[in-house]
């Protein structure tokens, strides 16, 4: 009986350190926000029907959901799996899953090229850290909204403050 106690207890160490190897290391911690400033950074956006969209660190995908909604094609990229799946159930709650589309990834890796709008709530360093991505791989005119922090020196053209959150606009400029 004590061999089968221990070979269980073993069994259930491996089968821990194998899903703690497989969990992703998140730069950011996972904070929603709140609808009234998703629909500020929306609107500080633009979006509207048409708009290519893309909400980098998308969590639970209540912005790249509430896009969707104003007709925008939308696709939400985060590196934690439990994030995507619950923005897909969002989603199709939300009944715009043939709008929006939710991808596991890498911000770093991923090709977010052909935005339009692109949305972040990611750290300072992080922010930083696609700077030049953002400024490199998309399309001048494509419209930057960050909810909480800045781009470095990279100077917002427009700031502004809804439910104690700062939202900064920035619009891609011609090389």
């Amino acid at each position: 009986m004590n061999a089968l106690k221990n070979y269980l207890l073993m069994a259930c160490l491996l089968i821990g350190m194998q899903t703690l190897a497989q969990t992703p290391r998140l730069d950011v911690p996972y904070v929603p926000t709140k609808q009234p400033v998703v629909d500020a950074m929306l609107d500080l956006a633009g979006v509207k029907a048409g708009d290519v969209h893309y909400d980098l660190g998308c969590g639970d995908g209540r912005i790249a959901i509430s896009a969707a909604k104003r007709g925008a094609t939308s696709t939400g990229v985060d590196i934690d799996p439990q994030r995507i799946k619950e923005a897909k159930e969002n989603a199709k709650e939300a009944g715009v899953t043939n709008q929006v589309t939710f991808v596991q990834g890498n911000l770093f890796d991923f090709d977010f090229s052909k935005a339009d709008v692109l949305t972040l709530y990611l750290l300072p360093e992080v922010n930083l850290k696609l700077r030049p991505k953002i400024l490199n791989e998309l399309k001048p005119g494509t419209r930057v909204v960050s909810h909480a922090f800045g781009m470095g020196n990279w100077e917002p053209e427009k700031k502004v403050t809804v439910e104690g959150s700062t939202l900064y606009l920035w619009t891609v400029p011609n090389r």
